[in-house]
């Protein structure tokens, strides 16, 4: 296997959409094939892989998961390692994150632990979603390789290295995509009365959708209805026929996010009828709230605090969505912020996170996984 600063750039340079990382995949069983076999075991599934380390005396499996997806996001660094695929960038950490699963894998298939380890390298979190599918598949054929327990992290540009950061119960939101088309009739400005403007209806139906959190929604009760973009029309003199809205729904509670959808059907439903057009609703990539296990948190958390290299913080939830809630819907388990000091966010074109991360985290993470197996 190479070293794990190389396989940070190389991967960095190789980024591809959701169940498209033919080249990730390739790279990936490259550098685990590069490894000693005797323990391991190798599954494709799509564009994803599962590794199982076996252990020197198992009596549960303990499960890890990295995502492996980029962005269509064009790349606005300097790096001479930057992205060779245009129009596409690792600027959610996801190269990052398969370092560090490499690097865990490297270390136990040296030096095992007595549990199982089962490390999953899972396409397309950013969209359309793989942790669901994965799991199922998992389930249906390979009980086997289903953890007892599973793990996850993700870079915040915010925090320095050095530091994680988590916490009990709800981390992350439910969240939603959200695309509605409306179509009418086109026709000449002059003549209105002759078309169907979705331009109009567009707009109406935008400003009735900003009452749904205010309206339908318990106070107490965080959510988000955003919408993000919204286009309509060809030029001056002519009526529109067409609009689209695109936006999204976060909420911390799933009962609370088939609410929002409930009413933006009625919504659409009464759009409908007022413009005498159709419109179409595509909730596109649709992610379960991740709420961590509580002991299961507390535990990593007393550990991270009593270790000398590490600051640990309990944080806030926050509205951001990650499929990684698929797993821990069925399975017990933490995901957990880790601090990569970059002035750009996660999504930025210009992020970078700071690789001295790499050498903090593997043996981090290691330490811990030898902990959770005494």
């Amino acid at each position: 296997m190479k070293s794990l600063l190389e396989i940070r750039r190389d991967l960095h340079q190789i980024p591809e959409l959701g169940f498209k990382e033919i080249k990730t995949q390739a790279y990936l069983l490259e550098q685990i094939k590069a490894l000693p076999q005797e323990r391991l075991t190798i599954i494709e599934w799509k564009t994803g892989i599962v590794v199982k380390v076996e252990g020197t005396l198992p009596r549960k499996t303990i499960g890890w998961r990295t995502d492996i997806d980029g962005l269509p996001i064009t790349e606005a660094t300097d790096l001479p390692f930057k992205s060779q695929h245009e129009g596409k960038m690792h600027a959610c950490g996801h190269d990052l994150h398969m370092t560090v699963a490499l690097g865990l894998l490297r270390k136990l298939v040296d030096n095992p632990i007595k549990d199982n380890v089962v490390i999953i390298f899972q396409p397309a979190e950013e969209g359309p979603g793989g942790a669901l599918p994965i799991r199922e598949w998992l389930k249906t054929e390979h009980p086997e390789l289903v953890p007892n327990q599973i793990y996850a992290f993700h870079i915040a540009p915010e925090y320095p290295v050095g530091t994680v950061a988590t916490r009990p119960g709800l981390l992350f939101a439910n969240t939603s995509e959200l695309f509605i088309d409306l179509v009418g009739k086109e026709g000449h400005a002059a003549f209105p009365h002759q078309a169907k403007d979705m331009s109009i209806a567009a707009a109406t139906l935008l400003l009735q959708l900003q009452t749904i959190v205010s309206r339908s929604v318990n106070p107490m009760d965080p959510a988000v209805l955003t919408i993000g973009k919204m286009y309509s029309g060809t030029v001056q003199n002519i009526i529109s026929g067409e609009a689209r809205l695109e936006g999204t729904i976060r909420t911390m509670d799933a009962e609370t996010m088939l609410i929002v959808k409930e009413k933006i059907e009625s919504f659409c439903r009464a759009t409908e009828i007022a413009f005498d057009c159709d419109i179409i609703i595509d909730y596109g990539s649709s992610y379960y709230q991740v709420k961590n296990n509580d002991m299961l948190a507390n535990e990593f958390l007393t550990f991270a605090k009593q270790d000398a290299s590490t600051t640990a913080i309990v944080c806030d939830a926050a509205m951001t969505g990650e499929d990684f809630g698929y797993f821990l819907q069925e399975i017990p388990g933490v995901i957990f912020w880790v601090g990569v000091d970059s002035p750009f966010g996660l999504h930025h074109a210009k992020l970078n996170p700071n690789e001295t991360v790499i050498d903090y985290l593997v043996p981090f993470i290691e330490s811990y996984f030898r902990v959770l197996s005494k």
